[in-house]
């Protein structure tokens, strides 16, 4: 993550447009971590029906995570599809001045912060498991954690923070994710079963994530099918590294 807010910083104007493109992508890449990586492990670990359970308590959580945060951007808990990149993050006006931009960028931190707890469970219950797993997660993930970099610096230097403060939050926000990963560690350690279930429960909150906000999100910023395509692309790219690295 503090990487993409690196490349914002440096190279990067605010694009609405090409900033769906890169989530879209990084959604897709995450879709294949999910279906080839996560759900196969945690039924192989245990069963169907825990992956299952573990599948709906992560898009339970995420999705009440998402209601609060809903909730205190005066949203009271609507789940609507926005207009605009700026109202993705559950931003109740279009953005058009610095006060507001800045605004945008804060509630963007927050959500990605939250985002990005479950996909350190992932790692730290894989890498407990199977070092190689773990880092093959790692990789992925990280590819998929650089757009999301780039979402969050944006906003925040158009909205007037200096570029390094906004590369210093980035890198903050992304620090998140070693926060679940010892949780996945810890709890990966107990049992197989609490490895599986460690799966599924980031599986479910990233399927949750990618297909209910990412994509139509994506889709209704550039008001057209472009980001369905790189989403897919994202899909290969994934199942290529994996295979790569031996998963």
């Amino acid at each position: 993550m503090g990487l993409g807010g690196l490349i914002t910083a440096l190279f990067g104007s605010r694009s609405d447009k090409m900033t769906s493109i890169f989530l879209s992508f990084a959604g897709g890449v995450m879709i294949s971590i999910v279906f080839l990586e996560l759900i196969p492990e945690a039924v192989e670990l245990s069963n169907v029906y825990v992956m299952i359970a573990g599948l709906v308590l992560g898009a339970i959580l995420v999705y009440g995570l998402h209601y609060v945060m809903d909730r205190l951007s005066s949203l009271h808990g609507s789940s609507k599809l926005h207009d605009n990149f700026a109202e993705y993050f559950h931003s109740d006006d279009i953005i058009s001045n610095k006060k507001g931009m800045l605004r945008s960028g804060l509630i963007m931190v927050f959500a990605i912060a939250l985002h990005n707890v479950p996909e350190g469970l992932a790692m730290g219950a894989a890498g407990n498991y199977d070092a190689t797993l773990g880092l093959t997660l790692a990789i992925l993930i990280g590819l998929h954690n650089i757009p999301e970099g780039m979402a969050v610096s944006a906003p925040l230097i158009a909205g007037g923070l200096s570029k390094t403060k906004s590369v210093i939050i980035t890198l903050v926000v992304g620090a998140t994710t070693v926060v679940g990963a010892v949780a996945g560690v810890l709890i990966g350690g107990i049992s197989d079963i609490a490895v599986a279930l460690s799966f599924s429960i980031a599986g479910g909150s990233m399927l949750y994530v990618v297909i209910g906000e990412i994509i139509p999100q994506s889709i209704v910023t550039r008001k057209d099918r472009v980001p369905t395509v790189f989403a897919l692309i994202g899909i290969i790219v994934g199942v290529i590294f994996m295979e790569l690295l031996g998963h």
